[in-house]
């Protein structure tokens, strides 16, 4: 695998770089400076500026409006928009039911509901985990049951990321009781607007509302909004959970992180000394960039793999695993880094308050995203499952 990069990648990475220091808005700009929580409209903004350009889909096919980069463009695109501190892209449209419909999907499937994806004017949402099915997932109870050309479903998914901002969703459920878990599901797309559906706020313990319960009662979902067969929605549910933990890995944002411990420990004292010296915290530093290095490695070859035409592997839930796991060390540093200034943590400070927080402007953010980070292990499939899936398909157990 050559890891340099050719003129004409370098040339790329330039072009990316300008883009993005010219288009960024600056109003969105300024509200990450101030840790402001983010709204529907400032992720779309960013999202619609990159589809007018052709950029916002990089990995699908060119035929359904990908961009038709190589792995290592991609591979750029990503270690830019990272390093600019982009936000990221709600990845629930462009990175996992998109795919699930231009693989899996009807003509008529993939002509309604990929170009409203690419523009962003559809904005959907994950109905995967229910209350007693997260990590053995095929035990999933929603139900939906045929009544002429319609399937009528009832249940509860939780953990719902952005649902109160959504206008469809991909749910898993269960249209066959009676056979093995895996073979009597199906996959649904179900729009939100339907009556019937009710989304409940969780608010986490960082404070947001990003996550939901959602209640489907007597939802009425048209039978050409099942993707694939019935009953083999399992085959949808695997395939989007591939993609999902490849993504979880964020190997660019995690390196931007790390950059910014560094900063933030090269100026922080402690005692008369800047923290970066202290032999202990340098060296946790040093640990979280070689393991980071490593998994870098392990995605490049993965998406050398995907370049080649093989599609995500057990190297997805490695890539999970150890990703989720170095996202949860950067934001253990950055509090450790923040001391006493990141525990009366605060949110939403904004034009007239008259409160403002104690410290340095970066401290009152790191106790939230602490907490929020708690959830990478768990989501899209625990890490305990995955290093099940590990032990089954790479070590043969």
């Amino acid at each position: 695998m050559d890891i340099d990069f050719s003129p004409e990648d370098l040339a790329f990475r330039d072009e990316v770089r300008t883009f993005i220091a010219e288009n960024y808005p600056a109003e969105l700009r300024g509200k990450q400076d101030e840790g402001d929580e983010l709204s529907k409209e400032d992720f779309l903004s960013w999202h619609r500026i990159l589809h007018k350009k052709g950029w916002v889909a990089p990995a699908w096919p060119v035929e359904y409006g990908g961009t038709g980069w190589t792995a290592t463009q991609r591979f750029i695109f990503s270690e830019e928009t990272a390093r600019a501190d982009c936000i990221r892209l709600m990845p629930f449209g462009l990175s996992m039911v998109g795919p699930v419909i231009y693989t899996f999907g009807t003509p008529e499937q993939k002509a309604k509901f990929l170009p409203r994806i690419l523009s962003g004017e559809d904005w959907w949402c994950q109905g995967y985990s229910e209350p007693g099915a997260g990590s053995d997932l095929a035990s999933l109870r929603t139900k939906a049951e045929r009544d002429g050309d319609h399937y009528v479903v009832n249940g509860q998914k939780t953990w719902t990321t952005m649902a109160q901002h959504a206008d469809w969703g991909f749910f898993l459920v269960r249209t066959n009781p009676d056979v093995k878990q895996q073979e009597g599901i199906s996959f649904l797309l179900i729009d939100m607007k339907t009556p019937g559906i009710e989304v409940r706020p969780i608010i986490t313990l960082g404070g947001e509302h990003e996550v939901n319960e959602v209640f489907l009662d007597n939802v009425r979902v048209p039978i050409e909004n099942r993707v694939y067969e019935e009953d083999k929605g399992w085959t949808c549910a695997k395939f989007l959970l591939a993609h999902e933990r490849t993504g979880i890995a964020g190997v660019a944002g995690s390196k931007r992180g790390i950059e910014k411990i560094k900063e933030i420990a090269t100026t922080e004292m402690d005692g008369d000394k800047p923290l970066l010296s202290n032999p202990f915290f340098r060296r946790k530093v040093a640990e979280l960039e070689m393991d980071l290095t490593a998994l870098e490695y392990t995605e490049l070859r993965t998406l050398a793999g995907e370049a080649a035409g093989k599609g995500p592997g057990p190297e997805s839930s490695v890539l999970k695993i150890k990703g989720s796991e170095i996202q949860q060390r950067i934001t253990e540093l950055a509090l450790e880094a923040a001391g006493h200034y990141g525990a009366p943590y605060f949110r939403g400070f904004g034009e007239g308050d008259n409160e403002h927080p104690i410290g340095p402007d970066w401290a009152h953010r790191t106790a939230p995203s602490y907490f929020n980070v708690r959830k990478t292990t768990i989501y899209g499939g625990s890490n305990e499952v995955q290093r099940g899936i590990i032990a089954k398909m790479v070590l043969g157990l």
